[in-house]
C-alpha cells in the first residue's frame, strides 16, 4: 500500500453537443470537477464528478478546504473507511448534492489508483458480471425537437444499432406527448424499447393521467415522473400503471434508494455514481437493488457507467450521452448496439491533460500541511 501524498483539482466547463431541453431546464454547460491523487510510490489516480451549469465552485470549495486536507496521508487501498471518514467529516451537510458531488470526484479516483495499480479494468475489479451491455441513446430525444426531428433521429438510432431510444416528455398537453410518443413508437418498431424521461415535472395525478395515456405504447419505463422526494407519489404512481418507474438521477443516499425499493415504488434503479458520492455507495446501491430484483439503468456518465453496469448482474442499460470527448482520447465502444467495458488497467478513460490543463477555469493543489 502506497499513502496519498497530494491532489489536484481541475474544472473544465464543458458545452453539449447539441441542444438539450428537458420539461424544466435547458442543459448549457457541465461543470467537471476532476480530481486527481499522488500516491507516495508515484501512481496516480483521477476521478470526477459533474453539474449541470451551478454549484461547480461549491464542489471545489468542499473538497479544497474539507475533505482533500483529509485524505492527504491516509492508505490509497482504505477506500471504504476513507469514504466513511470523509462523509463523517462533512456530516452536518450530508446527505446533500454538493457533499455527494465533493465525494463522488474523491472516490472514483482511489477506484482508478487501485485498480490502475492491480492492472484490472474497472468492471473486473467490481465484479466483472459481463464485459458489454445493451446501449440506448437519448440524444434525439430532447423535448424542444418537433416531431419530425423526433422520427429522424429515432431512424438514425436504429439504423445504428442502439436497443432502445429515449425522449423526454412533459408537454403542457396529454395529447402533445402521446403524439410524439406514437410518432417514436411507430418508426421504431416492436424490437426497440421506447423510454420516456419526465424530469420530475409532474403533480401525482397528472403522472397517473399520463401513464394511463401512454400504457398502449409499450412504454420501458416512466422517467422522473415526480419530485425525487415525493416518496408517497411514488407509491400512488406504481401501484396505479404496468409502466415500470425509473427513479435514482436525483437521489443522493443508499437509504433512500432504500425506502423507494422497500416500498415498491420503483422498478428500476439509476443510480448515478457522480450523484451517489462515487463507486463505493453506487455498488452498495446496485447489490440493493439485485435484492429487490429490481435492474440497473444508470443515469448518464457513460464512460464511467458501462463499466459499473458491467461489474453487477443486475445491469441492464448504459445511456448514450457523449460528453467527455473534448477532454478525453478515449472512446466509449459501442458495437450492435452493445457498449463494451474498457479492458485497459482503471477506469478506462484515457484524460487528455493538455486539453483539461488549457481549459480548466479552476485549479488547485492540496498537500499536507508543513
Amino acid at each position: 500500500m502506497a499513502r496519498i501524498e497530494f491532489a489536484e483539482i481541475f474544472v473544465v466547463n464543458l458545452a453539449p453537443k447539441v441542444v438539450r431541453v428537458d420539461a424544466i431546464q435547458q442543459f448549457v454547460s457541465q461543470e467537471t470537477v476532476i480530481v486527481r491523487v499522488h500516491d507516495a510510490e508515484g501512481a496516480r489516480g483521477t476521478g470526477y464528478s459533474y453539474t449541470i451549469g451551478t454549484g461547480g465552485s461549491s464542489v471545489v470549495a468542499l473538497l479544497a478546504d474539507h475533505l482533500l486536507p483529509e485524505l492527504i496521508g491516509r492508505e490509497a487501498e482504505e477506500i471504504e473507511a476513507i469514504w466513511r471518514d470523509l462523509k463523517f467529516h462533512t456530516h452536518a451537510t450530508t446527505v446533500g448534492a454538493i457533499t455527494s458531488l465533493a465525494l463522488a470526484a474523491i472516490d472514483t479516483a482511489l477506484w482508478d489508483l487501485r485498480t490502475m495499480r492491480a492492472g484490472l479494468p474497472l468492471h473486473l475489479a467490481a465484479g466483472g458480471a459481463r464485459s458489454r451491455i445493451p446501449a440506448y441513446t437519448t440524444e434525439g430525444g430532447w423535448l424542444h425537437l418537433p416531431e419530425e426531428q423526433l422520427v429522424e433521429d429515432a431512424q438514425r438510432a436504429r439504423a445504428d444499432g442502439f436497443h432502445g431510444v429515449k425522449i423526454k416528455i412533459g408537454k403542457p398537453s396529454v395529447r402533445a406527448d402521446v403524439k410524439r410518443v406514437a410518432a417514436v413508437r411507430a418508426t421504431i418498431g416492436d424490437e426497440l424499447e421506447l423510454m420516456t424521461d419526465c424530469n420530475q415535472v409532474f403533480a401525482v395525478d397528472e403522472a397517473i393521467r399520463r401513464a394511463q395515456s401512454l400504457a398502449p405504447f409499450d412504454i420501458a419505463w416512466m422517467e422522473e415522473p415526480l419530485p425525487a422526494d415525493d416518496l408517497d407519489g411514488h407509491i400512488r404512481l406504481a401501484a396505479s400503471t404496468s409502466i415500470p418507474v425509473a427513479v435514482g438521477e436525483s437521489i443522493y443516499g443508499l437509504r433512500h434508494f432504500r425506502d423507494f425499493m422497500q416500498q415498491r415504488a420503483c422498478s428500476v434503479v439509476q443510480v448515478d455514481c457522480a450523484r451517489i458520492g462515487g463507486i463505493t455507495p453506487w455498488l452498495k446501491t446496485a447489490h440493493l437493488a439485485e435484492a429487490f430484483n429490481m435492474s440497473v439503468a444508470p443515469h448518464f456518465l457513460m464512460e464511467l457507467h458501462v463499466s459499473l453496469a458491467c461489474a453487477v448482474s443486475n445491469g441492464r442499460w448504459v445511456e448514450y450521452i457523449p460528453q467527455l470527448d473534448e477532454i478525453t482520447t478515449s472512446r466509449l465502444r459501442i458495437e450492435k448496439g452493445e457498449a463494451h467495458a474498457p479492458i485497459e488497467p482503471g477506469l478506462g478513460i484515457s484524460w487528455d491533460w493538455d486539453a483539461i490543463r488549457a481549459r480548466s477555469e479552476i485549479m488547485h493543489a492540496v498537500r499536507k500541511a508543513a
